[in-house]
């Protein structure tokens, strides 16, 4: 099993397939992926970090470094479950 760390939160995160794969049998999918991004840096992002990206605009490195510095600093306060159920 493969793994590479999160630009954002640190987190070792899962690299699917490559030869290590085929000998341990292991068929998990990979839980992030190198994003590159308008300003033409490149980062490895886990899948929960990158839905933390602002979503009204093309990300750029400084909302990934706005994330280091608080995870939540692109969400609205709605956490897209309905309450009144």
């Amino acid at each position: 099993m493969a793994t590479k760390r999160c630009d954002v939160c640190g987190d070792d995160v899962r690299i699917g397939g490559g030869i290590a794969d085929l000998w341990n049998f292991e068929f998990s999918s990979t839980q992030g992926m190198t994003l590159e991004l308008t300003d033409d840096t490149e980062h490895f992002l886990c899948f929960d970090c990158m839905e933390r990206l602002p979503g009204d605009r093309e990300p750029t490195e400084a909302d990934i470094d706005a994330l280091r510095r608080d995870p939540d600093a692109f969400r609205d306060g709605d956490d897209g479950e309905d309450d009144d159920l």
